[in-house]
């Protein structure tokens, strides 16, 4: 029979230098020696006081993990795996490779498992109070202060990274779940719900394949540059009433999209002016033969309609949020939005409150309380 231990682990140093070390048994009763990396006896202990506790939580694994890798290796392991085309789209992995680079000139020597949410908070606070720069041909050029919205990019980023680590057993929690962004962030990830009313004034001061644009995507939720702006004629099956998907932003995306009558009249306009070529959207002004972005012409339409300005992608929120408030099971309109993740839907289908409220100045509170015209029957009136 084996002796017991006295203590789960001890501080000593060795004869060879000004060191502590520190001893402990692990999980399985293996002993575990490893220098504390410094001369002061007290850190020394609180070092050996974390690793019983990491060991009694079943984390000492991922803290040495963790402990022998940088974050700067870390990030570079992320863009490549887990950032690139197919796995994210190419302009997600732009901005992915912008953001890595500010916060590895942050934190790339740092050791993934030391990043706190204090040192996380005052990167934040520092990268807030700092000028844009634009590099020139005479150098670079500093101008007025970076946008909060970029800043929380970088934030949203840093997030997604460690999160992968955490799955990925290097860390025992993600540091950024304790960080509060120092400041408000207006209008992000909430989409603007577009009226029938609003839909219909944009449609009436826009040319005429921008009308078929916000027709087709109120009505289908495609993805305005992945999946519409590229689309091939040969896509668009007008005889039964679908579009192909052959390539999305997630997998879930590649499908068939069945078409309502508004969409495939739609379709059917778009089919007619865009004349001879593959594309659906053609446009000579690129390499690829189609329509790039709708940027200005979707700003120059909303400033003749005198409508505030809002994101052409909001027209698919604007479709998730339709389909919710007629009634659709939010796991049915996960599905239509060929989504992964039913969380996602919440980001989509935000206006369905005010939806509500718009229903509510609809209520008739003398309802039951007129009394019927003689003479003429009773009917059901359908309320839309």
């Amino acid at each position: 029979m084996s002796k017991p231990r006295k203590h789960d682990g001890v501080v000593y140093a060795r004869k060879d230098g000004k060191i502590w070390w520190i001893r402990y048994w692990d999980r399985n009763g293996k002993p575990r020696r490893e220098s504390s990396h410094t001369a002061d006896w007290g850190e020394a202990n609180r070092k050996l006081r974390e690793r019983l506790r990491a060991r009694d939580g079943n984390l000492l694994e991922v803290i040495r993990k963790g402990e022998a890798l940088n974050f700067g290796e870390w990030a570079d392991s992320f863009l490549k795996s887990y950032s690139k085309p197919p796995i994210r789209a190419a302009k997600t992995h732009g901005a992915n490779l912008r953001c890595a680079n500010h916060l590895k000139a942050a934190f790339s020597s740092r050791k993934l498992v030391d990043l706190t949410a204090d040192a996380i908070e005052q990167y934040l606070r520092d990268r807030l109070e700092q000028r844009v720069r634009v590099r020139t041909k005479g150098g670079d050029r500093e101008k007025g202060l970076l946008k909060s919205s970029t800043v929380h990019q970088e934030f949203r980023v840093l997030r997604r990274m460690l999160n992968i680590a955490v799955r990925k057993k290097l860390l025992a929690a993600n540091p950024c779940a304790g960080v509060e962004f120092p400041v408000t962030v207006k209008g992000l990830f909430r989409p603007h719900y577009v009226t029938w009313s609003e839909q219909e004034k944009i449609e009436s001061h826009g040319p005429e394949y921008l009308r078929n644009v916000v027709r087709i995507i109120t009505e289908t939720g495609l993805r305005v540059y992945k999946e519409l702006a590229p689309m091939k004629k040969d896509q668009v099956d007008l005889a039964n009433a679908v579009v192909w998907i052959p390539d999305s932003k997630t997998p879930n995306g590649t499908a068939e999209v069945p078409l309502t009558p508004l969409a495939h009249e739609a379709f059917r306009r778009q089919m007619a002016i865009a004349m001879g070529g593959p594309f659906l959207f053609p446009s000579d002004r690129n390499a690829s033969g189609h329509q790039a972005t709708f940027k200005t012409v979707w700003d120059k339409t909303l400033r003749r309609a005198k409508i505030p300005y809002f994101r052409i992608y909001d027209l698919r929120s604007t479709y998730a949020t339709r389909l919710s408030a007629g009634g659709v099971a939010d796991e049915w309109v996960t599905q239509m939005l060929r989504q992964g993740d039913a969380q996602v839907f919440k980001k989509y289908s935000q206006m369905k409150l005010q939806m509500k409220r718009e229903a509510l100045e609809k209520l008739n509170r003398r309802a039951g309380e007129m009394a019927p015209v003689i003479g003429e029957p009773m009917c059901t009136v359908t309320v839309q």
